[in-house]
C-alpha cells in the first residue's frame, strides 16, 4: 500500500537493515547524507551505486540483485535516490528480492520523487510504498526525543 500516515512510517522506521539505491560518494548530497544519518543510528545500509566501490566504509553493489544472497536476505527496505522514470525497474527488482527471500517490507522513494505505476507494482507485491518524502526528515520527526520513540 502507499503509506501515507504516521503508523505506516514507523512501522517502515522500524526496519534494521536498508538498501540506499542511489547512494553518492559525495558528501555534500542528500543521497550520502541520508545513508550517514542512518548509519549513524544504528542501521546497517547497503549502498547501491554502480559507480562507487565503496561509501562510508560499506561495499556498493552496481543493483539490488548484486548484492550477495546473504545481505538479501536481511534487506528490510529500499531508499531510493533515483529519478522518478527509473523506479519501476528498480521496484521490480525489489519484487524480485521480496519473492526470493520474503523479508522486504518496502521502498522509499525520496523528495521529489513519486511514480504511481512503480507505487501499484509495489503494492500488488505486498510491498508498501512511500513517496516524496525524506528518510531522514521522517526519522528524525518521528523518532526524535519529543515525539516519544528512539
Amino acid at each position: 500500500m502507499v503509506v501515507k500516515d504516521d503508523d505506516g512510517l514507523g512501522v517502515l522506521l522500524s526496519v534494521r537493515t536498508i538498501a540506499v539505491f542511489g547512494m553518492s560518494k559525495d558528501p555534500s548530497k542528500y543521497g550520502y547524507k541520508v545513508g550517514a544519518y542512518l548509519k549513524g543510528h544504528g542501521y546497517r545500509i547497503v549502498p547501491v551505486n554502480p559507480a562507487a566501490e565503496e561509501i562510508l566504509g560499506e561495499k556498493s553493489y552496481p543493483s539490488l540483485l548484486d548484492i550477495p544472497e546473504e545481505i538479501q536476505r536481511e534487506m528490510e527496505l529500499i531508499d531510493i535516490f533515483r529519478p522518478s522514470q527509473d523506479i519501476p525497474l528498480i521496484v521490480k527488482q525489489a519484487i524480485e528480492l521480496k519473492r526470493k527471500h520474503g523479508k522486504l517490507r518496502g521502498v522509499w522513494m525520496q523528495l521529489g520523487i513519486v511514480n504511481e505505476t512503480a507505487a501499484a507494482l509495489a503494492e500488488k507485491a505486498w510491498l508498501d510504498a512511500v513517496m516524496d518524502r525524506c528518510l531522514m526528515i521522517e526519522h528524525k520527526r518521528l523518532r526524535s526525543p519529543t515525539s516519544g520513540t528512539n
